[in-house]
């Protein structure tokens, strides 16, 4: 599927669509975002749990002056988390009932994200001032577990949004915070093939011949979710300039080419294919110079991938728990007994439902880690230095994603223990799990991110990492 997006783009259509047939639900959410604003849940809302100052910061229990001064009470949602799940759960539903055939279809999500759009899921950390609901990250990670459970296409794609959003200064904030409240979202374009050098991009934003505006030249791959979104993030290279530079440009914006040709082997309906970019005008306020620094925004990122991981394990468990359940045929190995009674079954379908229970766990504490460092989006964070707010929130986040993938994986193969033959069906398409969780953990390779956080637990040494991908030159001990 190639589509340069135009008025009557399918994304379009299909928030079209969801607006007309989803008045009651979004009437719901409005009223509640304005309840909020209106003070009806008070200062100290609930929120998705509590953590005790310093209990994990350092990764050690109890951790230390430094780490004390990092962390404390995480900020409490403006909205209870029940609250937020009451709105968004039959959305989910909606979503879970067609995942598999959307799959084995490749039937690219875009009614589910018209559905979210109009519910306006993508404002979830928006400040209920700002026409969002005030949700925390650990909050929007209870949320985004559930819709991984539901289709962990979908909420793959919201990594990029949500990364950008932690990523915006003040002065942004007060352009792109509407926008989002309106409903709109933004993709990503990074990654080339071009052979680029690391830290470097083929795609050239340039001033243009007129004045005033930018010119932007390129094609990109693993453009996840941009085919689904208003907006693109766009990584190039300014000529002259050593740091890479971010072009933000709307996906329906003459030159702008967007091809469904990602052919890896899980998260297929994630829109992560090619994008190019051919002569496409952008405004100078749409251009963004960085000093190529991570604070917040890559720990976000992470975040978001390790909540579709923890989702797609409490699915895969509770696959297997309902197939149990329901199997009537036993193994000429077993005991005799009928399937749902069967010990050694039992302890194995425990030790899943354990295991899924665990990422889960894990995940939502990196994430009460980051909001006590962070703070309220569109405020200064609490840590007001760089560099230990970037060490703050990688060390939690790194440190869940040392753990968190291998126990997924655990779950999405260890299913297959406790079926019989029948469970390959590809009807059943239970390999699905195994496949989009073993596709979202090479995103960021284990054995890096435990050797960052060692290397910053005994040496001290920062955790902004390289944050660039492309070709290395030569070796690194030349």
């Amino acid at each position: 599927m190639s589509t340069t997006q135009t008025t009557e783009s399918p994304r379009t259509r299909a928030r079209e669509s969801a607006v007309r047939e989803m008045a009651q639900e979004v009437a719901a959410a409005t009223a509640l975002r304005e309840a909020a604003a209106a003070g009806a849940f008070g200062t100290g809302s609930t929120r998705s749990g509590g953590v005790v100052p310093g209990a994990f910061a350092g990764g050690v229990p109890g951790g230390s002056a430094d780490s004390d001064r990092a962390t404390g009470f995480p900020p409490a949602g403006e909205i209870p988390t029940q609250e937020l799940l009451q709105v968004f759960r039959p959305v989910f539903a909606r979503i879970a009932a067609r995942a598999v055939a959307r799959e084995q279809d490749h039937e690219l999500p875009f009614e589910c994200f018209g559905w979210l759009n109009a519910l306006r899921f993508g404002a979830l950390t928006l400040p209920v001032a700002r026409g969002g609901y005030g949700a925390t990250l650990a909050q929007t990670v209870e949320l985004l577990v559930e819709l991984a459970a539901a289709d962990s296409s979908v909420a793959h794609v919201y990594r990029s949004h949500l990364g950008f959003l932690a990523s915006l200064g003040a002065g942004e904030a007060d352009v792109w915070f509407p926008r989002i409240a309106a409903g709109e979202t933004v993709g990503n374009a990074a990654t080339e093939r071009s052979g680029a050098a690391l830290g470097t991009a083929a795609t050239s934003l340039a001033r243009s011949e007129q004045g005033g505006s930018w010119e932007l030249n390129g094609t990109k791959y693993y453009s996840t979710g941009s085919i689904f979104s208003d907006w693109i993030q766009v990584t190039a290279q300014i000529p002259g300039q050593q740091a890479r530079s971010h072009a933000l440009v709307g996906s329906d914006w003459e030159g702008v080419e967007m091809v469904d040709d990602w052919d890896g082997f899980g998260q297929q309906l994630t829109g992560t294919g090619t994008t190019h970019f051919r002569g496409v005008v952008v405004p100078a306020e749409n251009v963004r110079n960085r000093d190529g620094r991570s604070t917040q925004e890559t720990a976000v990122f992470q975040l978001v991938l390790l909540s579709v991981e923890a989702g797609i394990a409490g699915a895969a468990a509770t696959a297997a728990v309902d197939l149990v359940r329901a199997r009537t045929r036993g193994f000429n190995t077993g005991n005799g007994a009928v399937t749902r009674e069967d010990p050694q079954v039992l302890q194995r379908v425990g030790e899943l439902s354990a295991q899924a229970a665990a990422a889960r766990a894990i995940v939502l504490q990196a994430a009460r880690e980051v909001d006590a460092a962070v703070g309220v989006l569109g405020q200064e964070p609490r840590i007001t230095d760089p560099e230990e707010l970037t060490n703050a929130c990688e060390l939690a986040v790194a440190q869940a994603h040392v753990v968190v993938p291998g126990l997924v994986k655990d779950v999405t193969d260890g299913i297959f223990d406790v079926l019989g033959a029948s469970a390959v069906s590809c009807s059943k398409a239970l390999d699905r799990f195994w496949r989009n969780a073993r596709t979202v953990a090479t995103h960021n390779p284990v054995i890096y991110k435990a050797r960052i956080v060692g290397d910053h637990r005994v040496n001290g040494t920062p955790m902004f990492g390289v944050n660039a991908i492309g070709e290395v030159r030569g070796s690194a001990t030349s």
